[in-house]
């Protein structure tokens, strides 16, 4: 039953062997029906007509050993291609028409795994208007025109295109072909299952993962990259454990070869455990109260304690596969293990007995991950493929809660370090469940991942950012924060201790708010009671970065204690890897240029114009004395392409036209986007054109340092000015630099703003001292509860923006119903009369509660409001009249007296937005159960129709352009 094969056309036979030619990579020509490129593993690559089953070419390597992984089309320029090596990640362009690579450019150590093609448009080029025409009478002065610059083997000019390259150690990129630059790289990754996660126990920026891959792979949270990677070849990693505080070790469990444990900054593998022999090891768990301890459990049945040079303490025998162990929080000799027989056990090493010390049953299936609760002393949960989640409390010996809602195996198991109630699930059914284990009631349920859910952990120093791992090949990062509402906005208002941290009990009674129970909310709050002076900035700091989640406030708090006049030498280590304020910018890259170099000289000129070598020197001379006429040598040799000698020479001209010609082969190279040009630039001080060029090639970061290079005077305009009229004064240049610096440092933060990285926009005007902006990017960003942080710890310049934080927050908390804590965040607004006014009008209560709140914000009762009403009323003052009916017993009588003096104002010619919005404003917060009776229906129609239509004008006023024709065609 073998199929017929029509048209096989095999590869030239190796010589003197027998191996197979395998085709590894193949791709129809677009733009033929018959045209087909091949790649075969040893033969290379060759195009085949499809018709005649010809071979029409065949391509040469530049090095026998490099063969082809992947290779695709360039659409953008016909009988174009690139492939990508298998052995190291070099990516060729070729052309049809030639046998050999156009270019190669080495883009990684590691081969490639795919490639595809994105044909960008091309860059808009500036017109080139600095050369004038071909035909012009050529005089010995006349400038000539110059060929563009080429590789040494380049007679082709490459396309604009980005190449989507992926490789074999899971790094994925965007390569601009065109520029010759990545726009994107992670340089690493893992391409298989990711088993567990963990945080590093004395740094919650670094996260480990240990993936079906063979390797664990350490990560920096902060950037998302990955900064260390084990040997690898170790078959399947299924769990991973940090050694305790800074021992920089990790434990890791594989499937056919055994445990072993890895030194990170070494890179090397130091021990290895073989007591399991070949069986798989499920779980892996250094003990954290006993740092000689680490256990193992394996489908051999046993759970093995041992000590870290591999001495063997216990071998607890179960009737079947073991597939998960933890040890507790509480004592040091208690470990729990999750059975295939459905129990979970829990063992006492302090006695000679192998015997457990309790048998919980009761799950259907096999159980897989069992947890100790942090907090609660004997109680733990464990995880089972019948899809529950159930706790244990071992002091009762019984059962006291079943979590159900997955639909599949769970596996991944997390108790939160600080909220003792609070337990995070994930599943073989792709979600993650959120659980309060007081009442079993799952409060949310994610379904981001694409697959099976295996690892969840946090880091006690951060407890609300959660990481997760799953068949998906990605690990996730978490934000826990709105499921603890409205503990942060506690803090904010500055409620008492009672109101942010509890004792254990307190927490876990039913209904009762979430409170703060573990060890970093009590550390923060023993060093705020130590502390003499400004406490409440210092509390605001420590609980800001206990909340946060990574991803630059950190970095945010560090400027700000810059600006407030820190010491240098309190800024922590990796200050300098993050958005550095402006004054520490340039110190920072020198020490960096140092540790990178120890060559003495700049390979560029010695002071400008200075030629490079005494040949060149000599060269010149020689032409100058048979010639006479510099410049036009110079030309002759621009019109070559030999720009280098015409430069060496011109100032024999004049330094004048030295500058001149200097600034037009920058001119050539910028529209070449050359990165030659950037010496050219630096050496004629043109700071300008060097911003504008990395600012281009979205190299925002180059552009920063080179604008804060210039204000600090390290780029020198050289005194012949090239401007029409005198050379600048010193001064201002400097505030031209000054306006560049501000300029670019706000074109990144817009750059990381429209990334979702409103946090690091801030930090980048905070960078400047630019206080205002960087609030506004934290308000624009929602991370309001921030903003207001740190702009009352910046005090006075940030007030402005801090207020405004404060009334957008405490908006949102009318929304989630805490009013009381909406009104303490209106009261520490100055001017606060109108917000207290507007939180009353609208909340919903009956009238005692009302009344309370009134009182809290220092407003009549509402009868009292209903008689002032009366009054202001028949003293014309209408503003008045609207606030008090809003505050009394009928609100709704202020809707027709607010919307007819809006008509009549806008019936007016002179009526401008500010006349109006106030008086709409106010009417907006009438209670909503009131403004839907049927009564108002009229009314509540002309509100709706009048503040459509305002808002649209204020929308085009604050250039919110994408709302105004909504709002116009919703009024």
């Amino acid at each position: 039953g073998c199929k017929n094969q029509k048209h096989v056309l095999r590869p030239e036979s190796l010589e003197g062997t027998d191996e197979e030619d395998p085709v590894t990579a193949l791709e129809w020509d677009p733009l033929s029906t018959d045209y087909l490129l091949v790649a075969n593993l040893h033969n290379g690559i060759r195009l085949v007509d499809s018709e005649s089953l010809s071979c029409i070419t065949t391509f040469n390597f530049p090095s026998a050993a490099a063969s082809v992984q992947c290779l695709a089309w360039v659409s953008s320029a016909p009988g174009m291609f690139i492939t990508g090596d298998s052995q190291v990640g070099v990516l060729r362009i070729w052309n049809v028409s030639r046998t050999t690579p156009i270019d190669n450019f080495k883009l990684k150590k590691s081969g490639f795994h795919g490639l595809h093609v994105l044909s960008s448009p091309p860059k808009k080029k500036s017109c080139s208007s600095q050369y004038p025409t071909k035909n012009h009478h050529t005089s010995s002065t006349s400038e000539a025109i110059p060929p563009p610059t080429f590789t040494q083997n380049q007679a082709f000019s490459l396309p604009p295109g980005h190449a989507v390259c992926c490789f074999m150690d899971g790094g994925v990129g965007l390569y601009d072909i065109g520029a010759k630059k990545w726009d994107f790289l992670r340089d690493l990754g893992h391409v298989e299952t990711i088993f567990d996660c963990k945080f590093k126990p004395d740094n919650p920026d670094l996260l480990a993962t240990a993936s079906f891959d063979g390797t664990i792979k350490v990560w920096d949270i902060n950037t998302l990259t990955a900064v260390y990677t084990s040997p690898g070849n170790e078959g399947v990693i299924y769990s991973l454990s940090w050694a305790p505080g800074d021992l920089n070790c990790i434990a890791g469990a594989t499937s056919r070869n055994g445990g072993f444990i890895w030194d990170v900054p070494k890179g090397k593998i130091i021990t290895r455990f073989s007591e399991h022999g070949k069986n798989g090891i499920f779980c892996i768990a250094w003990s954290h109260k006993d740092s000689k301890r680490i256990a193992t459990c394996s489908s051999d049945g046993f759970c093995i304690i041992r000590t870290i040079d591999g001495r063997v303490l216990h071998k607890y025998k179960h009737p079947a596969a073991v597939f998960g162990c933890d040890w507790s929080q509480n004592n040091k000799d208690m470990i729990a293990t999750g059975c295939e027989d459905k129990n979970v056990r829990v063992y006492y090493l302090a006695t000679s007995s192998d015997q457990p010390l309790k048998v919980f049953t009761g799950h259907t299936a096999k159980v897989f991950h069992v947890r100790w609760s942090p907090l609660r002393e004997g109680i733990l949960c464990s995880g089972s493929d019948d899809g529950t989640v159930r706790i244990w409390d071992y002091t009762q010996d019984a059962c006291i809660n079943i979590l159900s809602g997955h639909t599949a195996p769970v596996r991944g198991l997390m108790w939160n370090p600080e909220i003792p109630y609070l337990l995070i699930s994930g599943s073989w059914d792709y979600t993650i469940r959120v659980w309060d284990t007081r009442d079993g009631t799952c409060l949310d349920t994610v379904y981001d991942h694409g697959a099976d859910v295996y690892g969840l952990t946090c880091h006690p120093s951060r407890p609300f950012t959660m990481a997760s791992c799953s068949r998906d090949s990605t690990v996730r990062l978490w934000s826990l924060t709105p499921l603890i509402n409205p503990l942060q906005i506690n803090i904010l208002a500055d409620r008492c201790w009672d109101e942010i941290i509890g004792n254990t009990d307190r927490a876990v009674e039913s209904g009762a708010p979430p409170l703060l129970c573990g060890k970093v909310s009590r550390d923060i709050k023993q060093e705020v009671e130590k502390l003499t002076e400004n406490p409440r900035g210092k509390k605001l700091r420590w609980f800001s970065e206990c909340f946060s989640p990574p991803g630059g406030s950190k970095n945010l708090w560090d400027l700000v204690a810059v600006i407030k006049g820190q010491d240098d030498s309190l800024l922590p280590l990796n200050y300098c890897k993050g958005i550095m304020h402006m004054k520490h910018l340039i110190r920072f890259r020198m020490s960096k240029a140092q540790e990178l170099t120890t060559v003495k000289m700049s390979k560029f000129g010695g002071g400008i114009g200075a030629p490079s070598k005494e040949e060149r020197l000599k060269e010149a001379a020689e032409i100058h004395l048979r010639l006479g006429q510099i410049q036009r040598y110079c030309e002759l040799m621009v019109e070559l392409g030999e720009w280098d000698k015409a430069l060496s020479v011109a100032p024999g001209v004049s330094m004048k036209y030295w500058r001149k010609l200097m600034q037009r082969r920058a001119d050539q190279l910028i529209q070449e986007e050359n990165d030659d040009v950037i010496p050219y630039c630096i050496a004629i001080g043109d700071v300008k054109k060097l911003v504008s060029f990395f600012t281009s090639r979205g190299q925002l970061k180059e552009a920063l340092l080179v604008a804060q290079a210039a204000c600090e005077g390290n780029i020198q305009m050289s005194p012949l000015s090239t401007t029409s009229g005198s050379a600048n004064s010193g001064e201002n240049s400097t505030d031209d630099y000054n306006e560049l610096l501000h300029k670019v440092s706000k074109e990144l933060a817009e750059w990381y703003f429209q990334d979702g990285h409103a946090v690091l926009a801030a930090c980048c005007h905070l960078a400047v001292e630019n206080i205002e902006l960087a609030m506004a990017n934290l308000i624009r960003g929602n991370e309001l509860e921030l903003a207001i942080s740190v702009g009352t710890v910046l005090g006075e310049s940030a007030a402005q923006a801090t207020h405004y934080a404060l009334e957008l927050l405490a908006r949102k908390c009318m929304t989630v119903t805490t009013w009381d804590l909406a009104a303490d965040l209106m009261m520490m607004i100055p001017d606060n009369k109108l917000q207290l006014v507007k939180l009353c009008a609208f909340y919903p209560g009956c009238v005692a509660e009302i009344n309370d709140l009134h009182e809290k914000c220092h407003l009549p009762d509402v009868e009292e409001c209903m008689q002032l009403a009366e009054t202001v009323q028949a003293d014309g003052d209408i503003f008045e009249t609207i606030k008090y009916y809003l505050l009394s017993t009928e609100p709704e009588k202020a809707l027709p007296i607010g919307i007819q003096y809006v008509k009549e104002q806008l019936s007016g010619s002179d009526w401008t937005l500010d006349s109006v919005c106030p008086y709409l404003d106010l009417l907006s917060y009438i209670r909503t159960e009131r403004l839907v009776l049927h009564k108002c229906s009229e009314f509540r129609n002309e509100l709706l129709i009048l503040c459509g239509y305002t808002g649209a004008l204020l929308a085009i006023r604050r250039q919110y352009n994408s709302i105004v024709p909504a709002l116009y065609e919703y009024t």
